[in-house]
């Protein structure tokens, strides 16, 4: 098949691509027989495997794992990833309740031997990872595949349709499509997604699931900051972002003197670049790793930490979400608008296009551009408590109106398993 040789040739690059990311990232240099399907140490034969390519997609399975666990106790679960940050967020969310390795390249033989060894009773996908080779052999040897919270992006289709025939096959051998939206699964269907097997489930990232304990860990935060301070959080940032934020962060100050920047870098390997960033702006900075020491006379307070973002949105004011100025398309506005936040947005959001809209038009979130008007809207905020209030209310209303996706996910998987232990 000239797919499966197309992957052959690409796989020297794939892990030379590795090799360069790791000087960043030392995780990419880590398990890269598991790439390969040598994973027989790392999983729990005879279960479920889901897979969840990065943070975002573990996170939006984090509600679904936890009741497969409360439900099937019998089957043991494997939760795939394919970046290490993936890696390290099932690992901090899940520890020693589930097994964990990285998911194949979709090589034949790669894809052979990690079935081999996971001999998977039910396969489940998180949303717009269609790999044709691991559909086929799962589908030859008579396992069970569903994908669960499936979205195709516009330029993800335009992809997949000059692929139409592979994408079609591989479609076509799913047993369950859980889409997104109503127009995820009329873009499934114009792929080839059998009609009688693809169905409206709706987004699992609305099932947030939210720890009884966020409010007070965020009050917790908000003490050790000082309680009075406006705090303004920049979660998920992405390279080139930083710069724009701290900008219009001299002019917040201007304003609201005691105010607060609170920075969470999107990955781990720039901690030490923001962190440079914020001292060259010439604000004082506290890292989240020096916790403890003393905050008066900081403005900016950066986390070099991962998986604690839900506690700082529980703490702040109101939040920017990051990869949005930059152009690489914005990360989940749902957490922060669930702890009834009001959002900031920039203009590039399409990775989240229509969670982002639907956020905007229920008056939870607001578009900025530039530094200027990224400045003026946090202002204009602080300023009016009652208006951030609203919008908080807004954007938690709208993720309760919006839940059911995880109860209407389980009853396909019940379905195909052909049993439930609830």
């Amino acid at each position: 098949m000239l797919y499966s040789l197309a992957l052959y040739l690409f796989t020297p690059l794939f892990f030379l691509y590795l090799l360069f990311r790791g000087w960043r990232d030392r995780g990419y240099w880590q398990s890269w027989g598991q790439r390969l399907g040598f994973c027989r140490k790392q999983v729990h034969p005879g279960g479920i495997v889901v897979h969840a390519v990065s943070v975002g997609e573990v996170n939006a399975a984090e509600g679904l794992i936890h009741q497969l666990l409360k439900r099937y106790p019998n089957l043991p679960v494997t939760v795939t990833c394919f970046t290490p940050t993936g890696s390290r967020r099932i690992r901090a969310l899940f520890g020693a309740e589930v097994a964990h390795a990285l998911w194949p390249l979709d090589l034949p033989g790669a894809v052979r031997r990690f079935l081999r060894f996971t001999q998977p009773k039910l396969i489940i996908i998180l949303e717009t990872e269609i790999w044709p080779n691991l559909y086929s052999a799962a589908d030859g040897l008579g396992i069970p595949l569903m994908l669960v919270n499936a979205r195709i992006s516009n330029n993800s289709f335009a992809r997949y349709q000059r692929f139409h025939a592979l994408t079609s096959a591989a479609l076509g051998s799913a047993d369950r499509i859980g889409a997104q939206s109503e127009e995820d699964q009329r873009r499934l269907l114009m792929l080839g997604a059998p009609p009688d097997r693809t169905l409206l489930t709706g987004n699992l990232k609305y099932d947030l699931h939210l720890a009884a304990e966020l409010p007070a860990q965020g009050l917790a935060l908000r003490q050790g900051w000082g309680a009075e301070r406006p705090v303004w959080l920049a979660a998920s940032t992405r390279e080139g972002e930083e710069e724009v934020i701290l900008e219009a962060f001299q002019q917040v100050l201007q304003k609201f003197p005691q105010a607060l920047l609170v920075m969470v870098p999107r990955h781990p390997e720039r901690f030490d670049e923001v962190a440079g960033l914020i001292t060259g702006s010439g604000l004082s900075m506290l890292r989240h790793s020096k916790l403890g020491c003393e905050m008066q006379g900081v403005s900016c307070y950066l986390v070099d930490a991962m998986g604690e973002l839900l506690r700082f949105y529980a703490a702040c004011d109101l939040a920017f979400v990051g990869g949005s100025l930059a152009n690489t398309g914005g990360h989940n506005v749902l957490e922060a608008a669930a702890l009834a936040k009001p959002v900031l947005v920039g203009p590039n959001t399409f990775n989240f296009a229509q969670i982002t809209e639907r956020l905007l038009a229920s008056g939870g979130a607001l578009r900025v551009i530039d530094s200027a008007s990224l400045q003026q809207a946090v202002v204009g905020l602080l300023h009016q408590p009652e208006k951030a209030a609203a919008m908080g209310a807004a954007g938690k209303n709208l993720v309760l109106n919006e839940q059911g996706a995880l109860e209407r996910t389980l009853d396909m998987v019940s379905g195909l398993l052909g049993y439930s232990n609830s």
